[in-house]
């Protein structure tokens, strides 16, 4: 498979980046300083590209590929660019006639405790140190919500994403946080690399949005 990642320096980028080379596909990194990445072997070609200021290159760039992964997380302050990128990668998708595997944020994902409430508007759930970026990845559920011309399925994490193992043992969800048997929400950025590759080479539907998180396998989803 070819695939275009967008975002490939990041941390969820870098994890896809690599979980796309040990399953052998060939990718194009593009980042805007995609050097970062060093030495990354003959099935990786980088590119340097901002695709919030050069959308139409982004679209070119695509034309050739079987899927585009937007792996885009913006830096702090700029949290608000995330809608705009995710329209873009979209746009480049669309254009190609590929489609697009977006990863999203939890924002609007339900809590596990039955209460209806959400991690952005639990009451004390959320930090007031990451809120811009909840927030903005609520915008951007909404933005997937309205695009019905490209065709594209958004992984979410949960509640908690960072450094850790690759253990391969997690779960697939869709509207509510996936939970382990000690109630706990969390994966790996490896982790979560590696499932969203799993997506990539066995598609689950489309203008679908899924969440993952370490536990042990439930029986298979109905999500297509």
């Amino acid at each position: 498979m070819k695939i275009i990642l967008f975002g490939a320096t990041g941390d969820v980028g870098g994890a896809a980046l690599q979980a796309a080379i040990s399953r052998g596909h060939h990718v194009t990194a593009v980042a805007r300083k995609p050097e970062a990445l060093g030495a990354v072997g003959p099935n990786v070609t980088l590119l340097a590209l901002d695709l919030l200021d050069q959308p139409q290159a982004a679209s070119e760039a695509a034309r050739g590929h079987d899927l585009v992964i937007s792996a885009l997380r913006p830096p702090a302050g700029r949290e608000a660019d995330l809608v705009p990128l995710t329209r873009n990668a979209l746009t480049a998708a669309r254009l190609a006639g590929i489609p697009a595997l977006v990863t999203g944020g939890a924002a609007t994902l339900k809590l596990a405790d039955g209460s209806g409430h959400t991690v952005l508007n639990a009451p004390g759930f959320l930090p007031d140190s990451v809120r811009p970026i909840a927030e903005a990845c609520a915008a951007q559920d909404a933005l997937l919500d309205a695009e019905t011309e490209a065709q594209w399925t958004c992984l979410r994490p949960p509640a908690i994403l960072s450094e850790g193992p690759q253990t391969g043992s997690y779960r697939f969800g869709t509207d509510t946080l996936v939970t382990d048997a000690e109630g706990n929400s969390k994966i790996s950025f490896a982790d979560f690399g590696t499932a969203l590759l799993e997506l990539a080479e066995a598609p689950r539907g489309s203008h679908r949005k899924l969440t993952v998180a370490w536990g042990a396998p439930a029986p298979a989803l109905a999500v297509g």
